[in-house]
């Protein structure tokens, strides 16, 4: 009898703990979930800018069709699809002083494989090396 009372007992918690799980899942959170999964199988266009905080001032942005995330080395991973089943990953350092937004500018498409990257020059500091000898 003390079995049959245990598999009874642990039907019932698990039970309880699927419904609960499937009950903590809000409409919001399944939209989310969605939209990134759209994103990651490039299917939503997304804007990222990266912005330097000391000057408030933007330093990268990035249009296109992308997969964004982040790795250990403090860097956002950018894998972009490309012309005929291509793709390209690209690396962006993240430090104390940068910050970054993505959007999603979905709308008419056009083209599925054009993206655009955009170096803000006026906030690259050109470097002189000079040479001792």
């Amino acid at each position: 009898m003390k079995i049959k009372h245990k598999k009874i007992l642990v039907c019932g918690l698990s039970l309880a703990v699927f419904v609960g799980m499937i009950c903590g899942c809000t409409e919001a959170d399944r939209a989310k979930r969605n939209v990134q999964q759209e994103a990651d199988n490039f299917n939503v266009e997304r804007r990222l800018s990266v912005i330097n905080m000391r000057s408030d001032k933007p330093i990268l942005e990035l249009t296109g069709y992308f997969s964004l995330s982040n790795n250990n080395n403090h860097e956002l991973e950018v894998t972009i699809e490309v012309e005929n089943g291509k793709y390209k990953v690209d690396y962006i350092y993240l430090n104390d002083w940068t910050m970054y937004t993505v959007e999603d500018i979905s709308g008419a498409h056009v083209d599925k494989y054009h993206y655009e990257i955009n170096f803000l020059p006026e906030q690259i500091i050109p470097y002189t090396f000079k040479s001792k000898d």
